[in-house]
């Protein structure tokens, strides 16, 4: 096969490859784009059906492009954001290429050279948008076990689970989500509780969204992160609510500690239930007070909701948490594994990835010039992976890949 040759490649036909696409239009730069499926592909096939965009339809936009809706204050279903990913597409025509992925990305001399099914393509630059959920994190501690496994990027909705009840292993957005939406299904549901950061979903009439855009903390850059990478507990499902594990224990739902091990169909759980609730409790704490501080210095006026900050009594599975359990004498049938997600660049060939297997960059420029990372989570600040923030990366990383491109052409 012969090599085809293009200036610019930009890897990943989701979010961050079609915004990527729009800003290299917009300063004439020339590319192609590759997606190994379809445009938007996770969200087709690795959301579940009942699932509801974490943020509100008024704050959903992409570059000159905001999400249409009727209901503002609402959170958009998985087919319509795919809806509206599609649309974006149509109004900024990419010149993308769907069903091609990349096999191996390595460099000859100057040029990338990125195999693909139908050749090979050699570029001057590379943007990989591929995005932060590459590979599904599914534990192997029940392996030995004749139980049903899914991860939650395979779960679709609770017919799909056979009968009896179902323990889930993770307790961040998808795994509290899913929690909610079994029991509502008349489920028993068993919750395995890991370390997370409790947010309100609304504060003193306002969305957790627009606090955090409010206040300037969707802009903390990468620098200012910190050490602790646990992502917020939020949920947009039913009308989008703040999450409480307590208020879920009430409600019928079993708490768990981590999920340690298994064997002979005995599963054994950590002793950090409590700690992990108080880890949440803390965070939560935390933001209302920062909250607070803002309403009084900005004089702004939004009534007091001291009802926000009322606790519920710890139920009896923390105060007595389970330690042993034997999931067949529970009649557990299923096990949903809401563990999240890993990257996956082992087709890069590059220098740049560190012994984790995680991308090296600064801001998205990667240390083997003319290589790109976008749409990752924190690339250079928090709502880098957002929706309504990816695009100030890529303008950004599209300004380079120009100015570059001018440097090359006045020194010929």
């Amino acid at each position: 096969m012969r090599t085809e040759r293009v200036e610019t490649l930009v890897i990943g036909g989701g979010q961050a490859g079609l915004v990527m696409s729009h800003m290299l239009t917009a300063r004439g730069c020339p590319h192609l784009v590759l997606e190994r499926g379809r445009i938007g592909e996770r969200w087709r096939a690795e959301r579940w059906d009942g699932l509801r965009f974490q943020f509100p339809n008024w704050s959903v936009r992409l570059p000159d492009f905001p999400y249409p809706s009727s209901n503002p204050d609402g959170f958009a279903t998985s087919a319509e954001i795919l809806d509206y990913l599609n649309a974006y597409a149509a109004k900024v025509k990419p010149p993308i290429r769907c069903g091609v992925p990349v096999a191996l990305l390595h460099q000859h001399g100057s040029a990338f050279l990125a195999d693909t099914p139908e050749g090979t393509i050699a570029a001057r630059n590379v943007v990989v948008a591929t995005g932060p959920y590459q590979r599904p994190i599914m534990p192997d501690l029940l392996r030995n076990e004749d139980i049903f496994q899914v991860h939650a990027s395979a779960y679709k909705a609770p017919d799909q689970l056979p009968a009896g009840a179902v323990l889930i292993v993770g307790s961040g957005a998808s795994g509290a989500q899913i929690a909610e939406e079994l029991l509502r299904a008349g489920r028993q549901v068993l919750l395995s509780v890991g370390r997370h950061k409790r947010m309100p979903r609304r504060y003193r009439g306002r969305d957790l969204i627009w606090w955090l855009s409010e206040m300037g903390l969707d802009q903390t850059p990468v620098a200012e992160r910190g050490p602790d990478a646990t992502l917020p507990l939020i949920t947009g499902a039913y009308g989008g609510h703040t999450i409480d594990l307590r208020a879920y224990a009430a409600q019928g739902i079993a708490l768990l500690g981590r999920l340690r091990s298994a064997a002979a169909g005995s599963l054994q759980f950590a002793e950090d239930l409590q700690t992990s609730l108080a880890y949440g409790d803390a965070a939560y704490s935390a933001f209302l007070d920062r909250a607070d501080a803002y309403v009084e210095q900005k004089g702004l006026p939004l009534p007091v909701e001291p009802q926000a900050r009322a606790s519920l009594a710890d139920p009896s599975c923390v105060l007595r948490p389970t330690r042993q359990l034997d999931y067949r004498a529970a009649g557990v049938s299923a096990v949903i594994w809401a563990t999240g997600y890993t990257f996956d660049f082992s087709w890069i060939e590059l220098p740049v990835l560190n012994a984790r297997g995680e991308p090296k960059h600064d801001r998205g420029i990667a240390p083997v010039p003319g290589l790109y990372f976008l749409g990752l989570p924190w690339l250079s600040k928090m709502n880098s992976s957002f929706l309504n923030g990816v695009g100030d990366d890529a303008a950004r990383l599209a300004e380079h890949i120009r100015c570059g491109a001018a440097a090359l052409s006045s020194m010929a």
